[in-house]
């Protein structure tokens, strides 16, 4: 629609004009078939038949092609009860039910944690969020040296050909690095002076913590 608008200048003002749009141009469809003139007087004059032959045979297995994917993966969000220096307790694994120092976290997204090993055992480890129970313990840590996830990737499984088919080729059990033993050493001369100044808290760390009947984690507060 178009609306006059008289001002003092006499001047028409128009509204409403659409722009423009240039429209690309459609593409020529290229013929799929060709037309083949065929004898007989049973079998028709022409027949349509296609430029490209299909082939004969199919593979027996069909090759899947991978989704495209555009989502890209996000940080993963720490809890608000979880921050460097608090004291989590272990769901899972090895050392589950003992108590334990969060460092920080990794880029991975999971908490690297420590007991620390001089205390009650628990080295350098990797632990999902999902996994501890935050309590309201916290400490303030110092200063700590550069700690990411390659410290944590092991070797790959060797692989048997052909030829090594019947050569015992198993695995060797895994071996703590010296580095890593060292990084610990390093941790642990920085963490345990601030557990030994906080009255109770070796001794909280050393324990394991434990249910009994009638006891309810989710009516608890830590």
């Amino acid at each position: 629609k178009t609306k006059q608008v008289h001002g003092s200048s006499g001047i028409n003002a128009e509204y409403g004009k659409r722009a423009k749009v240039q429209v690309a141009a459609k593409k020529e469809e290229t013929a799929a078939t060709k037309t083949k003139q065929v004898h007989g007087e049973k079998n028709g004059s022409t027949r349509e038949v296609p430029l490209q032959k299909q082939p004969r045979f199919y593979p027996t297995v069909d090759n899947k092609k991978p989704l495209n994917n555009r989502r890209t993966p996000k940080p993963t969000k720490l809890r608000s009860s979880i921050s460097p220096g608090s004291v989590v307790i272990l769901l899972a694994g090895v050392h589950r039910g003992k108590r334990v120092v969060v460092l920080k976290q990794l880029p991975s997204g999971l908490l690297l944690v420590s007991g620390p090993y001089k205390i009650n055992g628990v080295p350098l480890r990797r632990v999902d969020q999902a996994y501890v129970i935050a309590t309201s313990t916290k400490i303030d840590l110092p200063a700590l040296p550069e700690i990411g996830d390659a410290i944590f990737k092991r070797k790959g499984k060797p692989t048997k050909n052909e030829k090594e088919m019947f050569i015992d080729n198993t695995p060797e059990e895994p071996k703590i690095s010296p580095e890593k033993v060292a990084l610990q050493k390093e941790v642990d001369a920085l963490v345990v002076p601030v557990v030994k100044k906080t009255p109770m808290l070796q001794s909280y760390l050393k324990s394991r913590f434990t249910l009994t009947k009638g006891q309810y984690p989710h009516e608890m507060k830590f």
